[in-house]
């Protein structure tokens, strides 16, 4: 048996094949195999940004606009909190910083503001 391709989108490696079509659980993206190679070609570099629209690059400090809960704790990253220092990334959460009082985590660049 031949190995399916890892989703294109979050590179889940949980694919399965639907007809014609290939399927992610993960993240409900279906595709097909013959253009997969295609669409990543022409997505071309990636271009995160924030919540108004501002491009957003690594080493950039970023303010959150909304609370933030923290999964497994009961910790909240509260709105106008500066994260320095932003490592941006493929995946659901865009964006990897530490959080002063919190740690390491992953962001959702929509959650976010770029501070100028």
């Amino acid at each position: 048996m031949s190995e399916l391709p890892p989703c294109p989108k979050c590179a889940s490696t949980y694919t399965w094949l639907d007809g014609d079509l290939n399927h992610c659980p993960e993240c409900d993206h279906l595709w097909s195999s013959a253009n997969a190679a295609s669409e990543a070609i022409a997505d071309g570099p990636r271009v995160v940004k924030d919540s108004n629209g501002n491009v957003l690059q690594d080493g950039d400090t970023v303010t959150v606009i909304k609370d933030l809960k923290v999964r497994g704790s009961s910790s909240v990253v509260k709105v106008g909190t500066k994260v320095r220092n932003i490592r941006i990334v493929d995946g659901d959460h865009d964006i990897d910083c530490k959080v002063d009082g919190i740690g390491p985590m992953g962001l959702k660049s929509e959650f976010v503001r770029k501070v100028t």
